[in-house]
Parts: C-alpha cells; sequence; structure tokens
C-alpha cells in the first residue's frame, strides 16, 4: 500500500504551524509583541493559499476571496472592541470570551443576512 502526499496542499498548512510556533515562543518577550502577534493574518494567507491553488480563475477567485475577508473581518473588530470594554469593566476571562464570541456570531449573523439580502 502506497500513501501518497500532496506536498503542494501540506506546505501551507506546515508553514502556518511554524509561524504560529515562532510567535506563540516570541510572544513571551513582549506584551507588545504579544498584542501584535495575536492580530497578525496568519489563518489568511493559508485561506488564500488553499483558495489560490485550487482555483481555474486564480484573479477571480482571489478578488472574491478577499472581498469576503474583508466584510467577515467587521464581526471580528466587533468581538474585539467588546472584549476590550468587557476587560476596562473588570470582566473575568470566561465573560470576555462567552460574551465577545456572542458579539461575534450576532455579527456573523448580520453579515450572513446581509449578504443573501444584498445578492
Amino acid at each position: 500500500m502506497s500513501i501518497h502526499i500532496d506536498v503542494a496542499k501540506m506546505l501551507p498548512v506546515v508553514v502556518s504551524i511554524l509561524i504560529i510556533l515562532a510567535v506563540a515562543a516570541l510572544r513571551n518577550y513582549s506584551r507588545g509583541f504579544a498584542a501584535i502577534a495575536a492580530v497578525m493574518p496568519l489563518n489568511i494567507p493559508l485561506g488564500m493559499w488553499i483558495v489560490y491553488a485550487g482555483a481555474e480563475n486564480k484573479q477571480q477567485s482571489m478578488t472574491e476571496f478577499n472581498g469576503v475577508l474583508l466584510v467577515n473581518i467587521v464581526p471580528t473588530l466587533i468581538f474585539m472592541i467588546v472584549t476590550w470594554q468587557g476587560a476596562k469593566m473588570g470582566w473575568s476571562l470566561g465573560r470576555l470570551l462567552v460574551v465577545g464570541y456572542a458579539a461575534w456570531g450576532v455579527g456573523m449573523a448580520v453579515v450572513f443576512a446581509a449578504r443573501r439580502v444584498l445578492g
């Protein structure tokens, strides 16, 4: 039995894992770096790579994918604003995450509903 590994499909995953490990190690040295590392676009290039590799019309696929990314970042910004304000109010980490993800979920629902209505 022969196992075929598609290196082109595995490479983006391996690169992403290595970047995440490097960021995790380096962020121990600075809160500022930890904050920068937390908002680094680590998954975006992986997603772009996967879409690009599987696309016949690469320009159209990348344009559509990046447009959707731009819209989908709004709920993430809402998550960040809610957790920032909650932290200022002294919420526990658990409450920050629950309320933050609830706000993110509502934001994603709004994005999906808007896409459906607008076509």
